[in-house]
């Protein structure tokens, strides 16, 4: 009787379904997932901060507006000037001298009042009647309407000026000439700022 050998194949393993391509597409699709949920994530955190920033401001604005009982200030107007410009001849110091400081203020006071014009020339260099003339000649050049002087070559050069120049009022402080025509003369004194100021005054209303 002859022996019967059965034959076993061996089964082989089954193929891995997951193979290289596939698992590398899994996992891009993973990854996509993540980012699209974390991405809708922050849109929405976003968006509600946003909101909750505006609502925020809503509520801080109508407070402030319901509980301001203060009166609205009022609009700040810059001074209107006229076409009248009162200019002041100094020496070399400038206003930084206590007679021309007080002249200088003397004529602010009579730009508060007439709202002329008001600005200054200090002589440079010798200090002589002849060395102020082409300062002073400068002033009215500028078409200057009323013209002051402070300090000895300054009021010399602006008496022996003023005859050319009716149109012009010129104030002398200290010296340097008589009152009368167009000329006004002012002592130098305590009382130097008010009398410049009333002077300045007459000057420019005579000329308006």
């Amino acid at each position: 009787m002859a022996k019967q050998v059965r034959q076993v194949t061996q089964a082989r393993p089954a193929k891995d379904a997951r193979t290289p391509e596939g698992g590398r597409l899994a996992g891009v699709g993973r990854a996509a997932g993540t980012w699209l949920r974390s991405l809708r994530g922050r849109t929405i955190a976003l968006a509600a901060g946003a909101v909750a920033v505006v609502a925020a401001l809503v509520v801080a604005g109508v407070l402030l507006l319901g509980h301001d009982d203060r009166p609205p200030i009022p609009e700040t107007r810059a001074r209107h000037y006229t076409e009248t410009d009162a200019c002041l001849l100094t020496g070399k110091d400038g206003i930084t001298g206590t007679t021309a400081a007080r002249v200088w203020q003397g004529m602010q006071d009579a730009s508060l009042a007439t709202h002329a014009r008001v600005s200054y020339s200090q002589v440079s260099g010798e200090q002589s009647v002849g060395n102020a003339r082409p300062f002073l000649n400068g002033m009215l050049q500028r078409s200057c309407d009323v013209v002051l002087a402070v300090g000895r070559p300054e009021t010399t050069a602006a008496a022996q000026t003023a005859p050319r120049y009716a149109k012009v009022g010129f104030v002398l402080v200290g010296g340097g000439g008589r009152s009368g025509g167009n000329v006004t003369t002012v002592a130098a004194g305590d009382g130097v700022r008010a009398d410049v100021a009333a002077a300045v005054e007459r000057a420019v209303r005579d000329r308006s």
